[in-house]
C-alpha cells in the first residue's frame, strides 16, 4: 500500500508539472514574439516637416533597428509646431498601447514663444510620469535642444540645462542636442534654414541611433536574425 501511495503521489506531481509547463508555453511564445514599441513624441523635427514621413528620422531609425535585428516598432508621434503642453495633452491616447521606449523631443517651440523653463520642465515631467504610470519599465530617451547664444538673462543657458536635469532626475538616456551637425548648415536644411532636409534627417537619425541603440541592445530579450 505504501508503494502504491508513493507511486500515485509521484504521478500527481508529474501531471501537475506537465500542466504548468503546457499552460506557460503559449505565454512564453507570445512574449518572445512580441515586438517592442518605441514612441517618438516630438514636433516638426520628428514629424519630418517639408518631407515625407519615410524621410523623417523616426523612419530612418526604424531601418537601423531592422538592420540590427532588433524587434521594435517605431511610432512617429511628431506634430509640427507642437509644444511641451501640446505633448502633455495628447499623450493619453498613446497610453492605450504598451510603450517600451519613449523618445521625448519637445521644447524648442516653447523656447521660441518664451515659455518659462519651469513650465516646460513641468510639462515634460508630466509626460514622463504619465507614460511610466502605465509602463513602469519604460526606458526614456530625452532629445535635447539648444538656442543660439544671445540674451543676457540666463534663459538660453537654463533652457539647455533643463534636458540634462530631466535626464538625471528620471534615469533617462540623454541626446544633448538633436540637431548636432545639422543646425545652421545650409546644405543640410530646407530653404527656411530651420528644418532639416533629407540629408539632414539622415544625420539626425545617426544622432538618435547613437543614444538609442545601447538602450535597445540592453533591453531587447529576443533579437531576430541580423540583416546582412
Amino acid at each position: 500500500m505504501m508503494r502504491l501511495s508513493l507511486f500515485s503521489g509521484s504521478l500527481l506531481l508529474l501531471s501537475a508539472l506537465l500542466v504548468a509547463t503546457v499552460q506557460s508555453a503559449p505565454a512564453a511564445r507570445r512574449d518572445s514574439a512580441r515586438v517592442g514599441t518605441i514612441l517618438m513624441l516630438g514636433d516638426s523635427l520628428t514629424d519630418g516637416y517639408g518631407l515625407s514621413r519615410k524621410q523623417a528620422y523616426p523612419a530612418l531609425v526604424q531601418e537601423k533597428i531592422r538592420a540590427a535585428g532588433l524587434r521594435y516598432e517605431v511610432v512617429n508621434a511628431g506634430i509640427s509646431g507642437d509644444t511641451t503642453a501640446g505633448g502633455l495633452r495628447r499623450i493619453q491616447p498613446h497610453l492605450n498601447r504598451r510603450i517600451d521606449v519613449l523618445v521625448l523631443a519637445l521644447g524648442i517651440n516653447d523656447a521660441f514663444r518664451g515659455v518659462p523653463v519651469s513650465q516646460m520642465r513641468e510639462n515634460l515631467q508630466g509626460i514622463i510620469d504619465r507614460v511610466r504610470a502605465k509602463n513602469p519599465n519604460v526606458q526614456v530617451v530625452i532629445a535635447g535642444m539648444q538656442l543660439p547664444e544671445f540674451g543676457a538673462d540666463g534663459y538660453v543657458r537654463t533652457f539647455g540645462q533643463m534636458f540634462r536635469e530631466l535626464a538625471d532626475k528620471n534615469a533617462a538616456a540623454l541626446l544633448p542636442y538633436l540637431l548636432e551637425g545639422v543646425g545652421g548648415d545650409p546644405a543640410l536644411n530646407l530653404p527656411d534654414r530651420i528644418h532639416p532636409n533629407s540629408a539632414g534627417m539622415r544625420v539626425l537619425a545617426e544622432n538618435v541611433w547613437r543614444v538609442l541603440e545601447p538602450v535597445l541592445q540592453k533591453r531587447s530579450p529576443v533579437p531576430v536574425a541580423r540583416v546582412q
